[in-house]
């Protein structure tokens, strides 16, 4: 399939992609590191009060959102740098139609044109993530 980016902006999507996964990685590194599963369970211990048990369940929980989040979007760049290897990068994947360079840029994993993302989000598919 012939793209219609040139090769510096393929290039530079792929340079992106690169550094946003490798990005994330480092981050879920230290999120998982960060969120010890024993670490709630101590604090849980020690405190008898049915307050402050649910704000550990609170704590928790922004910590395993947060990783949730970020694994997320560690698979869109995953998604994004394989269509990029297979030359698919760039489509839409509704449409088939090309996504604007500055679409990529601004958001590298965008796997849809603004018009069928617009489409997508009103029949009630999620909003995509950063």
């Amino acid at each position: 399939m012939e793209s219609h980016l040139d090769a510096a902006q393929r290039d530079r999507l792929r340079q992106m992609l690169e550094a946003q996964r490798a990005t994330l990685r480092e981050t879920l590194r230290g999120e998982v590191l960060a969120a010890d599963i024993h670490r709630a369970e101590d604090i849980a211990d020690r405190v008898r009060d049915p307050g402050d048990e649910a704000v550990v369940d609170l704590l928790a929980d922004l910590e395993y959102a947060d990783i949730d989040r970020h694994i997320g979007a560690l698979r869109a760049t995953e998604a994004a740098l394989r269509a990029w290897h297979d030359g698919r990068y760039g489509v839409c994947a509704d449409c088939g139609g090309p996504i604007p360079y500055a679409r990529l840029e601004a958001y590298p994993t965008a796997s849809r044109c603004i018009d069928c993302q617009a489409e997508y989000e009103r029949a009630g598919g999620p909003t995509p993530r950063l």
